[in-house]
């Protein structure tokens, strides 16, 4: 799976290891930046660009690190057509994928070590979407709004 990872310099170290796991892995990582360490650089360009080239190739991944993951996860939701989820243990990195249909995920560099992120990683690419009739109902409920601007119906409360 090609899989296109963005990061700040907090995430630098991350990024560059998932790249080696990924390769070792059979995954095809896209380096979106930065391409060098510099401690005060600026993370919207490399997330964004990661984010439009996910957008655009429908059967890929993404990967955004900082050092808590909030900022590239905001940055990445930005860009139409990306879910980014921000993963901090199993069950979210799961769920991310199975009921969300996330195509991003988003990493605290400085909140896991190499191996937990690392761990991490590995469930969001080996999840896939349940495709279950109710994930799928809320999703185009999202995609509607992003699309048009116009809210979800609120359901009727039964009240006056």
């Amino acid at each position: 799976m090609r899989v296109y990872l963005g990061s700040d310099h907090a995430g630098f170290e991350l990024k560059n290891h998932l790249i080696g796991w990924l390769l070792d892995n059979g995954h095809e990582p896209v380096d979106c930046g930065p391409p060098t360490y510099v401690a005060d650089d600026d993370y919207p360009p490399y997330i964004i660009d990661a984010a439009v080239r996910v957008a655009a190739d429908r059967d890929s991944l993404g990967i955004v690190i900082g050092g808590s993951g909030n900022g590239e996860q905001i940055a990445a939701n930005k860009v139409t057509g990306i879910r980014a989820a921000l993963a901090w243990n199993d069950d979210t990195a799961t769920l991310a994928r199975q009921h969300n249909d996330a195509n991003i995920v988003s990493i605290g560099a400085r909140q896991h070590t190499l191996g937990e992120a690392t761990r991490l990683i590995e469930v969001f690419l080996g999840t896939d979407f349940s495709g279950e009739e109710r994930h799928v109902r809320r999703l185009a409920m999202v995609t509607r709004y992003e699309e048009t601007g116009v809210p979800p119906r609120l359901p009727d409360s039964g009240g006056a």
